[in-house]
């Protein structure tokens, strides 16, 4: 798009159209509000980038830019989210039964508006200092619920982030340990230890734990366990226990996990697991889940001699028998299933377990189900440790410590960017340049932090490391394209523009292939660095360095 005036011609192409498009969603990926503003905002992002096609003199596209970026951060800072967000919320309770749930904001309880935790904190200190039932009224954005309780809901709160940007646990703080199981294990056995292990986390009352399998380079296989706002010392008491899990009626245990007991658990097989039935109910749906284990003869000789004697209950319409099979896992009761009035003095070795799972609608209903079956099918497979475990590194971070960090660095980068632009306006005498290397520098960034809000990647201090790397090579590749555009006059500037950008293209492909080892080295904990340098020098690559070459280019004409 060609516009002429007085000045000279304005010309935006499109490799610098494809950096404002880019630039604009990565904006709108990382602030956390409304759907209505982020479309505004991308708008007059884009508007910025058009602003040069659609003027006649650069003041007057000037004018038009600035007016639109006073408009897009007036937005931004005007319509950022405001109210306390529900982590987590008691299944059973009476507000989840009436539809809340976890991502919901709070703004209002009981007529008082709610922009804080402490607001929140205070009108439930205000309302509960009698031991007296109390009417609560909660506003949320989308609902209004009214309680009655003589005590604070148990919801888990926390202050909305103004954006999408996730931090790791060397930001946020806590405790991490990589632990090794003993003896080589399958990848389905690794699972079946992650899983088991957040089990008995969720035993403890620990809810803001993140559990997954690393490999390292070696082929080692690890569990890596996150806690935030646990200490060493509790993580290690808590992963030292193998555990114990039984299956009890009326206090005698009649099986306990593992392979004395159970010879098998049916996963993943529709013929002897899966979701039974799906029923609507008032106020919302019930899903039913079936699976089949089979007992060792001694264990079904002992469940036949337990139920013998237990009458059936005829006030559930005489199904099930007056006691109920309680799972029990480090002496603390996890679930309690119904015992069918068939199984009532029978030496059976397949048993089938049954259970349910609710929602307001059928999908959360079905998926609450399958959730509550994997979590009994997994307790059954082994509810104790089956293996002895080596912590091999064991860290507290604070998130003070984290906190100050991340300011340095980003204020050692942006520092180095601002002085590494004063340089080259020294060196070549041109403002333009200066702020063009300036601009595609801090639009890299932008569009780093913005895939990683997309992909809902946690920044770690690794990641961070990852993005002023980035930066650093970015700036160097800049200078590489401003070298070319301004030497070897006898030769065209798309010839010199083309060799530049080769040059740039061989050391991307360079730096991929001695990150990808990264990727896994270190049992995963390297992980971040790879991903945000990889996407980094990617965007530079295919989106800011082609753009700062047409800048260049547009200006050296």
């Amino acid at each position: 798009m060609v516009c002429r005036g007085k000045e000279n011609m304005i010309k935006v192409t499109s490799r610098i159209w494809i950096l404002g498009i880019v630039l604009a969603i990565s904006i709108i990926s990382i602030i956390n509000t409304t759907s209505g503003n982020k479309l505004l905002i991308l708008l007059l992002i884009i508007g910025c980038f058009a602003a040069p096609s659609f003027t006649k003199t650069n003041k007057a596209a000037v004018t038009i830019i600035l007016l639109f970026l006073a408009t897009g951060s007036f937005l931004i800072f005007s319509s950022l989210e405001t109210g306390i967000l529900v982590k987590s919320i008691e299944k059973d309770s009476e507000l989840f039964n009436q539809g809340l749930r976890q991502g919901d904001i709070i703004t209002a309880l009981n007529g008082g508006e709610i922009l804080t935790l402490k607001d929140y904190s205070s009108k439930m200190e205000e309302l509960f200092n009698e031991n007296t039932e109390q009417r609560i009224d909660i506003v949320t954005k989308n609902n209004e619920y009214i309680i009655f309780a003589d005590a604070p809901p148990k919801i888990t709160i926390q202050k909305i982030s103004k954006t999408n940007i996730k931090t790791g646990l060397d930001i946020s703080g806590g405790a991490r340990a990589l632990i090794k199981p003993e003896g080589e294990i399958s990848d389905q056995e690794l699972d079946d230890l992650i899983e088991i292990s957040r089990n008995r986390f969720n035993v403890f009352g620990i809810s803001d734990i993140k559990t997954k399998a690393v490999k390292d380079l070696d082929g080692n296989k690890y569990m890596l366990v996150e806690v935030a706002g646990a200490t060493p010392d509790d993580l290690e008491d808590l992963l030292s226990k193998q555990g114990k899990f039984e299956a009890r009626i009326n206090d005698e245990t009649v099986f306990i996990g593992g392979e004395r007991d159970i010879t098998n658990v049916c996963r993943n097989d529709a013929t002897c697991a899966g979701i039974t039935s799906c029923n609507q109910l008032t106020g919302g749906y019930s899903c039913s889940f079936a699976f089949t284990i089979y007992l060792t003869e001694e264990a079904a000789e002992r469940h036949a001699d337990i139920t013998r004697e237990i009458p059936i209950n005829f006030e559930t319409g005489g199904q099930y028998l007056m006691a109920n099979l309680t799972l029990v896992l480090d002496d603390e009761p996890v679930d309690t299933l119904l015992i069918s009035k068939g199984l009532r003095g029978q030496v059976t070795t397949q048993i089938s377990i049954q259970g349910s799972g609710q929602g307001q609608t059928r999908e959360e209903a079905f998926q609450d189900a399958q959730e509550s079956m994997k979590h009994l099918q997994t307790i059954l497979i082994t509810g104790s440790l089956p293996y002895k475990l080596e912590i091999v590194k064991l860290d507290k971070i604070s998130p003070a410590l984290g906190n100050q960090f991340v300011f340095l660095v980003f204020l050692a980068g942006g520092s180095s960017i601002l002085l590494t632009s004063l340089i080259i306006f020294v060196r070549y005498k041109k403002l333009k340049i200066s702020l063009a290397l300036l601009i595609t520098a801090f639009s890299e960034l932008i569009i780093i932090l913005g895939i990683a809000s997309f992909i809902k990647w946690n920044l770690d201090l690794p990641s961070i490391a990852g993005i002023l790397a980035t930066i650093g090579t970015g700036v160097d590749q800049q200078i590489v394209i401003l070298d070319e555009a301004r030497t070897s006059k006898e030769i065209n500037m798309r010839r010199r523009m083309k060799r530049a950008l080769f040059v740039v293209m061989t050391a991307y492909i360079t730096s991929l292939f001695a990150l990808l080892p990264l990727y896994w080295a270190g049992a995963g904990l390297f992980k971040g660095f790879a991903i945000t340098t990889i996407i980094g020098i990617t965007a530079g690559v295919f989106i800011t360095r082609p753009a700062f070459a047409d800048i260049i280019k547009r200006i050296e004409e």
